[in-house]
Parts: C-alpha cells; sequence; structure tokens
C-alpha cells in the first residue's frame, strides 16, 4: 500500500509567495492614488454641503477649493478641472482625471477616476 503525501510542494509555495508578494506590490502602489482620490472626494462633498458657499460664484468656488487643496496637498486635480454646475437650489461640483501608476519597469497601470458632490452625477458620470 503506497502512503500519498498531503500538502503543498516547495514549487507551489514559491508560486503562491510569488502571487502574494505580486499582489502586495500593487497594492502599495495603488493604495496613495486611492487615498489623494477619496481626500479630493471629500474636500468637494464637503465644500458642498457645509452651505459656506450658497450663493457663490465659479471663482468663489474654485478659491475654496484651492485653499483645502493647499491644506491637503494633493495635485491631481486643480481648481480649473472642476465641472460646477446647479442643481435644483443645490451646488454640484464635478471632477474625473486618470492616475497613471508606475508598477515595474515598462509596466503602467491607468485607473481613471471620478467623482462628484451629488452621488447621482457620478453614476451618471461612470455609465457613459
Amino acid at each position: 500500500m503506497q502512503r500519498h503525501q498531503h500538502g503543498m510542494s516547495a514549487i507551489g509555495i514559491l508560486i503562491v509567495l510569488i502571487l502574494v508578494v505580486f499582489a502586495a506590490l500593487i497594492g502599495m502602489r495603488v493604495t496613495p492614488a486611492y487615498i489623494e482620490y477619496f481626500a479630493i472626494k471629500k474636500a468637494v462633498t464637503a465644500m458642498s454641503e457645509s452651505g459656506e458657499l450658497r450663493g457663490a460664484s465659479v471663482a468663489d468656488v474654485r478659491k475654496a477649493f484651492e485653499l483645502r487643496q493647499a491644506i491637503d496637498d494633493w495635485t491631481a486635480v486643480n481648481p480649473q478641472d472642476l465641472e460646477i454646475s446647479k442643481n435644483g437650489g443645490d451646488l454640484v461640483i464635478s471632477f474625473a482625471y486618470e492616475k497613471k501608476v508606475p508598477l515595474f519597469y515598462n509596466v503602467s497601470l491607468l485607473i481613471d477616476f471620478a467623482g462628484s458632490s451629488n452621488p447621482v452625477a457620478t453614476r451618471m458620470r461612470g455609465d457613459q
């Protein structure tokens, strides 16, 4: 009667280890891009909901965004990149940008980000 060995071989462990390292590499490279996106989205939402810009002009909105940008120190979106509109009586601030994340050698990951202070506008933009 032959005994069968159970478990992973050394090659199997090596393959799993390589996959884990590759996933960790991608995660470490992509995480800062998502942190920046969520910071921008939080600033845009806070500006829209705070009421500080009620009745403000487009230039006032861009100036308020520039002040928040100086504090939080992000570079992906500038005040000129904002799309500012009104939906009923509410101020809607939208943005969209691409972020190229270098992984290794000549391999990069391109991520499209889009956000809005109005969640319905973000979903509509993503469907296009």
